[in-house]
């Protein structure tokens, strides 16, 4: 299993279809984006952002259902893409608050089946670790690009330090 970062949620153009965006926080730092729905777009955003609506969402419901039961969220894993469709689990311990930042390796008393864009939505709100498996990051991760910003400047810094040192003598034939 390699474990993951949560980058963000985006919007991919031109179809203007949300995306979650995953990262290897060391290493290769190779990216893992999954298509996902709206509503799970803005749940993930929500959490992530601390926002708390006035009555509880359905991932909210779900975390409060897990404390009820005193069930932890040990890990998500993505573990497979079949046709263009990705697939994850919960990893889940009996006896624990939600809550409690289990260790990720800790054994799963259930693994449950769900999609990642549920998994990741229940992960940031009970503070549980992404992993996904290592087959999958080696077929679907992809290197990450270099920034075009970091680069744009780059140009521009040499630019200067050109501009700053050249000489009317530097054109003479």
């Amino acid at each position: 299993m390699v474990p993951l970062e949560l980058v963000g949620v985006r919007v991919e153009v031109p179809a203007n279809t949300p995306m979650v965006l995953l990262r290897e926080p060391s290493g290769r730092q190779r990216l893992l984006p999954i298509l996902i729905g709206t509503a799970e777009a803005t749940a993930i955003h929500a959490a992530v952002e601390g926002l708390e609506p006035p009555r509880p969402l359905t991932h909210d419901l779900m975390a409060t259902l897990l404390d009820e039961f005193g069930v932890g969220l040990a890990r998500i894993v993505i573990t497979e893409v079949r046709d263009h469709t990705f697939y994850a689990e919960l990893h889940l311990v009996e006896g624990t608050d939600p809550l409690d930042n289990l260790p990720a390796d800790v054994d799963a008393d259930h693994v449950v089946s769900c999609r990642p864009s549920d998994a990741i939505a229940l992960a940031v709100r009970c503070g549980a670790t992404i992993f996904a498996a290592e087959d999958l990051i080696d077929e679907c991760g992809q290197e990450p690009e270099a920034d075009p910003t970091e680069e744009a400047e780059e140009i521009i810094d040499e630019f200067r330090d050109f501009i700053e040192n050249v000489s009317p003598e530097d054109f003479a034939p």
